[in-house]
């Protein structure tokens, strides 16, 4: 396989279709819920966590088989279905249709994959093995957890308003490059986690 390229992709509004509505799918929704891709899922029977997400309108949700129609829009399909055959079936349907596809646990039959994935805030950090073992990519993500604890995300957001700051400022580039470098810095972050310290303690007191 040819090395994979790794990029965030913005899905807000775009149309990303769920084929199946079991367990595996539902997980598969939740974390593309907070995306804000147009999520539409067909399958014959639908998990209660499912129907409520089509209830309260997060979600479109069809009760009955795929028709290849259902990739009319997409602009990336995820299969999670019991049938070997019908995935392979949308799998290369998606491909004559140049939609981006992933059927579940079938590495073959993926164009991306799904990551393990640490999330503080606006920070993301995103381990693959390239569908190789998704469970060393956990493993890792829970290491990774560890050192990046809950602090980075207040932190990554001031450092985002600091650096609208500077870039709007009349230091020249190179002055402006070293200070976000140096905000950036591990010795930073303590600086920051420790002024979150305080506020939280004299909020207690």
């Amino acid at each position: 396989m040819k090395t994979l390229f790794p990029m965030f992709v913005k899905l807000d509004s775009r149309k990303v279709l769920v084929v199946g509505a079991g367990n595996i799918a539902e997980q598969k929704i939740s974390a593309l819920l907070p995306t804000g891709a147009n999520i539409h899922v067909v399958g014959r029977e639908a998990t209660h966590a499912i129907q409520k997400l089509a209830a309260a309108g997060s979600i479109t949700l069809a009760k009955r088989p795929f028709r290849n129609s259902d990739l009319g829009g997409v602009f990336m399909a995820v299969v999670a279905t019991s049938s070997s055959g019908l995935n392979l079936q949308i799998y290369r349907e998606s491909q004559r249709r140049q939609i981006l596809c992933n059927v579940v646990d079938v590495p073959d039959h993926c164009d991306f994959y799904y990551p393990a994935v640490v999330q503080r805030g606006d920070l993301q950090i995103a381990i693959s093995t390239s569908g190789q073992s998704p469970s060393l990519a956990q493993q890792i993500r829970i290491r990774l957890e560890r050192q990046y604890g809950p602090g980075y995300a207040e932190w990554v957001a001031e450092l985002g308003a600091t650096r609208r700051k500077v870039l709007a400022s009349a230091l020249a580039p190179e002055e402006k490059r070293r200070l976000l470098q140096s905000l950036a810095s591990e010795d930073a972050f303590k600086a920051a986690v420790e002024r979150q310290t305080q506020v939280i303690q004299r909020n207690i007191a």
